[in-house]
């Protein structure tokens, strides 16, 4: 090497080599900025805001995961059942699982069968890891493609879109309280017998149950609203605000991060002795 240089010197070459060196350079760093700006331009863009708190648990349970591809954006929250054991494993398993399946996704209209398929893989592994003891979890899974909300859910957490300072329900809480209800409205009950079941928010369909069944998923994809906030929340932050310290909290001019970081404060300021872990999601498409 050193006689080529010694030789290229011999010939006055050496500006002409470092010339070509720094063309090259230029070159690689113009590629490398081109493929920098495609891959941006091919995912949409998607404000984002998580806060989670432990609360008064030993331990917290919830997890939660975004992630962005070509195809949509997903947000997955899962409140591990912490009545029962191993809590923390199972919502851990089934966002993972969730996490995992979206990856491979590369068609949209796949997209109900992704939920299905995700749901029976993350109740076999967790069954499999729980290897007969005690556990579980909800779970709610948003997906935002091209200005659409599409959807799944099984347990007691809760997604719901937030538009003109108002809540718009997404997806039932799978509790005997829910059961107890449709019973009332088909006249099989009376209403006191509703309110005063003190096992009413007993889960009656969650992740790591032996006889799963299905997850509720969306039958159309919802059109979202410039503005729209998609918020998916575990039973500790619903439980402890109220829907109004949520709408005003929502209704701030501010970022899906700092809300997210508001409604968590707002949980831990209550300062209730048996505040269970509380997660929420925040999502609002750019526009």
């Amino acid at each position: 090497m050193m006689t080529m240089i010694a030789k290229l010197a011999e010939l006055n070459l050496t500006p002409y080599l470092i010339v070509s060196a720094f063309a090259f350079a230029l070159l690689i760093l113009l590629y490398l900025r081109r493929r920098l700006v495609i891959q941006q331009s091919a995912v949409p863009s998607m404000l984002i805001g998580n806060g989670q708190t432990i609360g008064t648990r030993e331990e917290q349970d919830d997890s939660f995961s975004t992630v962005a591809t070509r195809y949509g954006t997903i947000a997955v929250l899962a409140d591990g059942i912490s009545g029962l054991e191993n809590g923390r494993m199972a919502s851990t398993v089934a966002v993972t699982t969730f996490i995992r399946e979206f990856l491979k996704l590369d068609d949209l209209q796949v997209l109900p069968a992704f939920f299905a398929k995700a749901a029976k893989l993350s109740n076999s592994e967790i069954l499999r890891n729980l290897k007969g003891a005690r556990g579980g979890t909800t779970l709610v899974a948003a997906v935002i493609a091209d200005d659409y909300l599409y959807w799944g859910a099984v347990g007691d957490s809760s997604i719901s879109i937030f538009r003109d300072g108002q809540f718009i329900t997404i997806n039932e809480k799978h509790t005997l309280e829910t059961v107890l209800q449709d019973r009332y409205l088909r006249h099989e009950i009376t209403k006191e017998e509703v309110l005063d079941n003190p096992m009413g928010k007993r889960l009656v369909n969650y992740l790591g149950y032996d006889r799963f069944k299905n997850m509720e998923i969306y039958s159309d994809p919802i059109p979202l609203h410039p503005g729209d906030k998609v918020v998916l929340c575990s039973d500790g932050v619903y439980n402890t605000l109220s829907e109004v310290d949520l709408e005003n909290i929502l209704s701030q001019p501010i970022s899906p991060y700092d809300a997210a970081q508001e409604i968590i404060q707002a949980v831990e300021e209550k300062g209730l002795h048996n505040q269970d872990n509380a997660t929420v999601v925040i999502m609002e498409q750019g526009y």
